[in-house]
């Protein structure tokens, strides 16, 4: 028989075992939770960033294009024809021209209104490049105006000031999808005899005193490219009311050809802009949920502006109660102090992407030996330009997504704030 000591011994001898067990349990999970720690920061760089911008397409796109592509008739079909009335219904105008790109838009309309060389044009210089550029293809002069300090429109106070003899039109641009004052700029345009073109590009669904953009002026212009309202891919659209300036644009963006000239046959000097089958098939889809989309971006724009209200050195978009915000992106301004660059360092470390909008279209390169204006002329857009930031922004943005850029914003802020 075993002694006590024995069976003490032999129970002790069980217990240290056991507890080996547990020892070595416990360290492995620790080495578990180590290496799960270290392989965690080495796949963080590589996680799915939150994305600046997203498209939103649904199965009946896709058999919206797919059909086209079936049918065999890729170019100049009833797809175009469809697309044309919708958005013209949409806007409330007589003719839509549907072309293969927003500045191509422009373009149209500039060469269509008959400006060119010699001619000025008042335009922001708080734009997209295309405002500017399809001047200068016609050789027009940009006359560069100052923006409100609130909006960041072209400041009707400023254009009337910007306005000499060579003076012909004014294209006026509703920012991030933020009308212009459209009463005070048309006012001051017909003071003036000026042609009025709407670079609306930016603002598809915006209205102005409950007028939809696109009904102001001679003619407009949108865009639908990926990041925009309602996408085409890449693609635009112009409107008017005017059935000259439709007609002679239709005949532009078609090499020039006439409506019923053979195809071998041109009237004037045209451009290859048309829009495909497949392109305005897409844009159909898109605009039937037009309000849906509209009302999402609110939705993301609304989180935003709620969550960044406690968040120091920054303000959110401030919007005219005339308006109708059409959101195409949600820009933030930065305190004076705060170091624009440091805040994008810091929330590109947590892949979260930001973008600088816009970079002045006078202080560009290819502007600054074309054009008399120079630096500390339009202070409120040099201004404006150094301190704002387009946060990541799309219909299907989640409220956590937002929470996670806005936290990282904060952080970034009061670290900066810390350092002054």
């Amino acid at each position: 028989m075993p002694t006590k000591s024995s069976k003490q011994n032999g129970g002790g001898g069980s217990s240290s075992s056991n507890s080996s067990k547990n020892i070595d349990r416990n360290s492995q999970n620790i080495g578990n939770k180590i290496l799960q720690r270290k392989a965690n920061r080495c796949v963080k760089p590589m996680r799915e960033m939150i994305p600046m911008s997203a498209a939103d397409i649904d199965d009946q796109d896709i058999a919206a294009v797919v059909e086209v592509l079936r049918s065999g008739r890729l170019s100049l079909g009833p797809k175009i024809e469809a697309f044309e009335e919708a958005i013209s219904n949409y806007v409330g105008v007589r003719h839509a021209v549907a072309v293969s790109s927003g500045t191509a838009a422009l373009h149209l309309i500039v060469r269509a209104l008959g400006l060119g060389p010699g001619d000025e044009v008042l335009v922001p210089s708080f734009t997209f490049a295309a405002s500017v550029n399809v001047l200068l293809y016609e050789g027009i002069t940009p006359v560069f105006c100052d923006i409100e300090d609130t909006t960041y429109n072209l400041d009707p106070a400023r254009m009337e000031k910007c306005i000499t003899p060579k003076t012909k039109a004014v294209m006026a641009v509703d920012v991030f999808g933020h009308p212009v004052d459209w009463e005070a700029v048309t006012h001051i345009a017909a003071k003036h005899q000026l042609r009025v073109i709407d670079d609306s590009c930016e603002a598809l669904g915006a209205e102005y005193d409950g007028r939809k953009v696109g009904q102001f002026g001679d003619a407009a212009a949108f865009a639908f490219y990926a990041n925009k309202q309602i996408t085409t891919g890449e693609g635009g659209i112009l409107v008017t009311n005017d059935s000259e300036i439709a007609r002679i644009t239709r005949s532009l963006r078609n090499q020039g050809r006439g409506e019923m000239g053979s195809w071998l046959e041109h009237e004037r000097l045209g451009f290859n802009y048309r829009m495909d089958e497949m392109s305005a098939a897409l844009g159909l889809s898109q605009l039937r949920r037009i309000e849906t989309f509209l009302a999402k971006r609110q939705h993301v724009a609304d989180l935003y502006s709620q969550r960044l209200a406690s968040v120091p050195g920054v303000r959110t978009p401030l919007v005219n109660p005339r308006v109708r915000m059409s959101w195409f992106v949600y820009v933030i301004t930065l305190d004076q102090e705060l170091d624009r660059d440091d805040v994008v360092e810091t929330l590109k470390k947590r892949d979260i992407p930001l973008r600088c909008y816009f970079s002045p279209i006078h202080l560009q390169g290819y502007i600054l030996g074309r054009n008399n204006c120079r630096i500390g002329e339009l202070p409120v857009t040099e201004s404006i330009a150094r301190r704002t930031l387009a946060l990541p922004f799309h219909n299907r943005l989640t409220a956590s997504e937002v929470d996670e850029v806005v936290e990282a914003l904060h952080e970034a802020v009061e670290s900066l704030h810390a350092k002054t």
